[in-house]
């Protein structure tokens, strides 16, 4: 296994990135369309929860994180292990991919290509956020005991509840988790201040704040980077060459199980809100990641049922290309010169065509990419 690639792993981030690529971009506009009251109540899978609970689309981005921390055994185990290698070039090289990863975060969600100052968001992003836990959890794997790497773990996520629970400030927090009311939120106001995402300057001067903008991205990056560390206890598991295949998958299911499990109870006392990332989403979220990683790599790689798996691949295997083709560049100009004519005959349809043709273009690029066996690495 430590030999060959983690094919499963490369099949669920193209799960991931279908569901966000294609399905949430063609079902939304389809079911405008049908203005069915069945396909509506299915539709919930693809609807973020307003504010507390969770649904299967909240587990989109938790995902994304968790994958990452899954690379960074096998990407930074030999130098681990050897004490006599210079740690810094590794140490430029995980800087050089935050440095990245965070550009493009601002390109997707931080209006850097604006080149205007005055819309410019600093923290915004899901590449962000995975690039900040990246950072953190590849130096704590690189230099500390997996042991103490769980004990890192869990004193973050005790140090957000603490927050959370205890710290007030101005009216905010002291274990207010309302939208508008949480510590959280106050400490994105005070760090990011105008530079929030959807803050925008008001006639007198004053940073005025999306009042139906909820994210919260400061303090919420204490259990960003646990998530990534509980991925990277995954790619422990997956990379131990001393344990069986079924053991692994057994590990990875009775964990994930256990700290679903775990996480809901938690709910009852510190509520699971994605939008703040709270302790209990956290844990909550990352025992679903290892259901679906013990259920991928038990498939595909123990199993080796691969053959139906080349579409997922083509996402996977070039998720940042797939998902800055998403966000970034708007191919609804070329489908719409294309097949505006079509508006006047399908009427109501017209908008989930035009998604399903963007939604090809991008799969036609990738489709290329990975023909030719060409792969952005960050």
């Amino acid at each position: 296994m430590a030999k060959q690639r983690l094919e499963s792993l490369d099949v669920l981030r193209g799960f991931d990135l279908f569901c966000l690529v294609v399905l949430e971009t063609t079902l939304h506009p389809l079911a405008h369309a049908l203005d069915s009251e069945a396909f509506n109540k299915f539709m919930w899978c693809f609807t973020h929860v307003d504010w507390e609970g969770f649904s299967s689309w909240d587990l989109v981005m938790p995902l994304f994180l968790f994958m990452t921390g899954i690379t960074i055994p096998f990407s930074l185990s030999s130098i681990k292990r050897d004490r006599t290698q210079p740690r810094l070039p590794i140490y430029k090289r995980i800087i050089k991919r935050f440095i990245i990863l965070w550009i493009f975060g601002m390109i997707c969600q931080g209006n850097l290509l604006a080149l205007d100052p005055s819309r410019i968001y600093l923290y915004s992003n899901t590449l962000q956020s995975i690039a900040l836990g990246y950072l953190v959890s590849s130096i704590l794997f690189i230099n500390l005991k997996t042991t103490t790497q769980v004990a890192v773990s869990i004193s973050l996520l005790l140090i957000y509840w603490a927050l959370m629970q205890f710290a007030s400030v101005e009216g905010y927090g002291a274990g207010n988790y309302t939208p508008t009311a949480n510590f959280a939120e106050w400490v994105d106001r005070a760090v990011l201040g105008r530079f929030r995402d959807m803050a925008t300057i008001g006639a007198n001067g004053e940073v005025v704040y999306a009042p139906w903008y909820n994210y919260t991205w400061i303090v919420s990056s204490l259990n960003f980077v646990v998530t990534v560390m509980s991925g990277m206890f995954a790619g422990v598991i997956l990379k131990n060459t001393n344990t069986t295949a079924i053991k692994k998958f057994k590990q990875l299911l009775y964990i994930g199980i256990t700290l679903v499990v775990l996480g809901y109870l938690l709910g009852y006392v510190h509520p699971i809100i994605k939008k703040l990332w709270t302790t209990s989403m956290t844990i909550y979220s990352s025992g679903w990641c290892y259901i679906l990683m013990a259920l991928f790599y038990w498939v595909i790689d123990v199993k080796g049922y691969k053959k139906h798996t080349q579409l997922l691949k083509v996402y996977g295997m070039n998720s940042i290309t797939a998902y800055m083709l998403t966000i970034v560049i708007s191919f609804s100009s070329v489908s719409q010169s294309l097949l505006h004519g079509l508006e006047q005959y399908i009427g109501a349809y017209y908008p989930f065509i035009i998604a399903v043709s963007n939604c090809t273009i991008i799969y036609l690029i990738l489709r290329y990419m990975y023909k030719h066996q060409i792969y952005l690495k960050v």
